[in-house]
């Protein structure tokens, strides 16, 4: 299976050194080259721009086939160019976080998963356990509401 990835659950999978659950779930990771500037930007934690310079093999950077729209370009650089490049490769699954980006995948037809649901399938799985995963992923920047967290811990005791 191949997906798309904006920044940050790539970012949060690689601060908590999950990464590699992208390759185990889905094979293969495209992102764009928007995504790759957001990885690489001097504001990005060190592991994540290492990570991002030495990419593995399963993570492929993709052009944009096409211009995205002007309803795409309200989303910052990141988020519009996965949609497109999605769309662009007729890929249904897009690796997202962020809420608006996520609304107008949404909108265009296209199946988002967040770094929680990335964290809770691997947990189905037996990969990781999810409470330590998630204890991990809070002591970064992420954000998450109450509810949300809530939820996901709920469904993974």
């Amino acid at each position: 299976m191949v997906v798309v990835a904006d920044t940050t659950p790539l970012n949060h999978l690689v601060l908590i050194e999950q990464i590699d659950l992208l390759r185990v779930l889905y094979q293969r990771v495209l992102i764009p080259q928007a995504v790759l500037r957001e990885l690489h930007h001097s504001n990005a934690p060190l592991v994540v721009r290492k990570w991002v310079s030495a990419l593995p093999e399963w993570c492929e950077v993709r052009d944009l086939v096409s211009t995205p729209d002007a309803l795409l370009n309200l989303l910052d650089a990141g988020e519009r160019d996965a949609i497109q490049l999605a769309l662009d490769n007729g890929l249904n699954i897009l690796l997202l976080d962020e809420i608006k980006g996520r609304r107008e995948a949404q909108r265009r037809g296209l199946r988002v998963t967040g770094t929680l649901s990335i964290l809770e399938t691997a947990a189905q799985l037996g990969l990781i356990d999810f409470r330590f995963a998630l204890q991990c992923l809070e002591e970064t920047k992420f954000r998450v509401s109450v509810r949300l967290r809530d939820e996901f811990l709920r469904r993974n005791p």
